[in-house]
């Protein structure tokens, strides 16, 4: 069993930066493909980027390439998602996922375990 804990949301003005960060627990970490996701009209969740488990292969979408940066420590035992050039239509809660069996790293039914999501909000 994967325990999964975000942290690093708050209040940020338009074109202001945030980092946050997804610390896991209860498994070998390096073994998990990890990734963010958020609330999206329509949809439980949506897909913002997924770091394979070595940290070499690297899934955005396209909404956000180019501004958002995923990473890992496995080291650590933690991910990161630093968001650049942030926009008022990125607010939301953004939840991580650990996925160990494989699967599509851009599909939610993919990942087996779920942090509770840490809140970001973007003023104009």
């Amino acid at each position: 069993q994967v325990q999964l804990v975000e942290s690093g949301g708050g209040l940020v003005q338009a074109g202001g930066s945030l980092r946050l960060s997804c610390a896991a627990s209860g498994g070998t970490f390096s073994s998990y493909t990890m990734g963010w996701f958020r609330p999206a009209p329509g949809k439980e969740r949506e897909f913002v980027a997924a770091v394979s488990g070595l940290g070499g292969t690297t899934y955005y979408a396209d909404s956000v390439k180019g501004r958002f940066t995923i990473s890992r420590s496995n080291a650590k035992n933690t991910m990161y998602l630093q968001m650049n050039s942030l926009k008022p239509e990125d607010t939301a809660v953004y939840y991580c996922a650990a996925m160990r069996k494989s699967g599509r790293a851009s599909i939610e039914a993919s990942y087996e375990y779920w942090g509770q999501g840490t809140q970001v909000s973007v003023s104009s």
